[in-house]
């Protein structure tokens, strides 16, 4: 009965980290700033460390069923 909300939050956590690693490197390869008024690289770090901590979130949550 529990295994409900983990499913859910484990897909979401995914693909929200998913989508964030790919945005982040669609905007690196554009040449296009990842946030604004923020250095290059800086916001690119952060942003792709925001997305790999979703995913590991999202793999822990679908593991733990």
């Amino acid at each position: 009965m529990e295994s409900g909300p983990a499913i859910f939050a484990g897909v979401v956590f995914a693909l929200f980290g998913a989508g964030v690693l790919t945005w982040t490197g669609v905007r690196l390869r554009h040449r296009e700033p990842v946030g604004l008024g923020v250095s290059r690289i800086a916001s690119a770090a952060l942003a792709g460390l925001a997305g790999t901590v979703a995913l590991a979130l999202g793999g822990y949550c679908l593991t733990r069923l």
